[in-house]
């Protein structure tokens, strides 16, 4: 079970919906994505990220974790992802796309988190 884990962990949407929700939960700040993003999600993160709008409703709530991740591929080089956040009972959804670099490195060229009042 484990292995199995750490071998969906290396899939790039779920490094990018673990990083994203580090990010948008308020446990990591918004320069730790500066090189795995593309300017518009960069600023997008940045816009967002002070809300903390996937951080747990009350302070005794579980941490958010990424319970399911998946993912549509339009065409080669670029992934749009889905992401399921569990915190406590409540879900939350999580979007962006992924786009393949020159130098073979993947980078979030955009996020969505739906409405978030």
């Amino acid at each position: 079970m484990a292995a199995r884990r750490r071998e969906r962990e290396r899939l790039p949407r779920y490094w990018f919906a673990n990083q994203l929700l580090l990010t948008l939960s308020g446990q990591r700040p918004v320069h730790t994505l500066l090189g795995h993003t593309l300017p518009a999600a960069y600023d997008r993160l940045i816009e967002l990220a002070p809300q903390a709008p996937l951080r747990p409703p009350g302070a005794r709530d579980s941490a958010p974790v990424v319970q399911r991740c998946g993912e549509y591929e339009p065409q080669q080089g670029v992934i749009e992802a889905f992401a399921r956040i569990a915190c406590g009972d409540r879900l939350r959804a999580l979007a962006f796309r992924l786009e393949l670099g020159p130098d073979a490195r993947w980078r979030c060229a955009a996020v969505d988190i739906g409405p978030t009042a």
